[in-house]
């Protein structure tokens, strides 16, 4: 395993308090659950209407809760039985068009080598923002491509698995054109996520305090469901989403710094 980073290694996080944080009450697991579904219900709606651009920002809206769900899933912070989240993210993977196996392989390696050489989910990080949209339509494949190559027989197998079933959702989805239409978003919203999920917030970061970026005001974090909170989730990654605002708090009063790299 790698070693801490800097700031992990630093006494006043260590100090703050976590733990409490880390429970999920059943109507939180619940909403989490069900957060993505009613955009991709809008947005197959208004798909339907011919309402493409309402559709595709409710379709934005469903990526974003869906990366939200699953990567709460990639931590096993659900609230929910190991074999329960590992559906969570073989249904996701579906819905997504993707294997979120391979993301959570990547995202994982990401934690234990944060901005370093080994970290594959950082590559854009270290690019200038146009540099990292062009990567984008690589990003995806990438991922996939690493997961397989490193990855254990188990994953291989999930990976296989989510790919097959994701194929076949899309060709069944084909001839229907709101299904058509949402197959189409998924694999544009997958390569956005360079930009939007990885170099948003880890441009401009070290591996030694700042090693990643935040964000605050409540408007801000409502639009964003709070994902941008991504300092707070690196250093206590056991912490669901919905919780990260507490946790943006009890940080800001250790270590106030911390802050003032912010998304946007």
């Amino acid at each position: 395993m790698a070693p801490a980073l800097e700031i992990q290694r630093d006494p006043r996080v260590r100090a703050v308090a976590w733990r409490d944080l880390v429970g999920l009450s059943r109507y939180e697991v619940v909403r989490e659950l069900l957060l993505p579904l009613p955009w991709l219900g809008a947005s197959l709606a208004l798909a339907a209407a011919h309402g493409w651009l309402a559709a595709l920002a409710c379709s934005f809206v469903f990526f974003l809760c869906g990366l939200r769900l699953v990567h709460n899933a990639y931590h096993y912070a659900l609230g929910l039985p190991r074999g329960w989240t590992e559906g969570v993210i073989l249904a996701m993977s579906v819905l997504m068009l993707g294997s979120m196996h391979a993301v959570q392989f990547n995202h994982l390696r990401h934690h234990q080598h944060c901005l370093d050489d080994e970290d594959v989910e950082a590559l854009s990080a270290r690019m200038g923002a146009f540099k990292a949209l062009a990567f984008g339509p690589v990003f995806p494949v990438l991922l996939h491509v690493t997961a397989l190559r490193l990855g254990g027989r188990r994953l291989r197998a999930w990976v296989a698995a989510e790919l097959a079933l994701g194929a076949a959702w899309g060709v069944a989805c084909w001839p229907v054109a709101p299904l058509r239409y949402h197959v189409c978003a998924m694999l544009v919203g997958h390569c956005f996520t360079a930009f939007f999920a990885v170099w948003t917030v880890h441009h401009d970061c070290d591996r030694h305090h700042f090693i990643a970026r935040t964000l605050r005001g409540r408007a801000k974090n409502m639009v964003s469901y709070h994902m941008f909170r991504h300092v707070e989730h690196h250093l206590f990654p056991a912490v669901p989403t919905c919780h990260l605002r507490e946790m943006s708090d009890r940080l800001d009063q250790a270590a106030p710094e911390l802050q003032t790299m912010q998304v946007f």
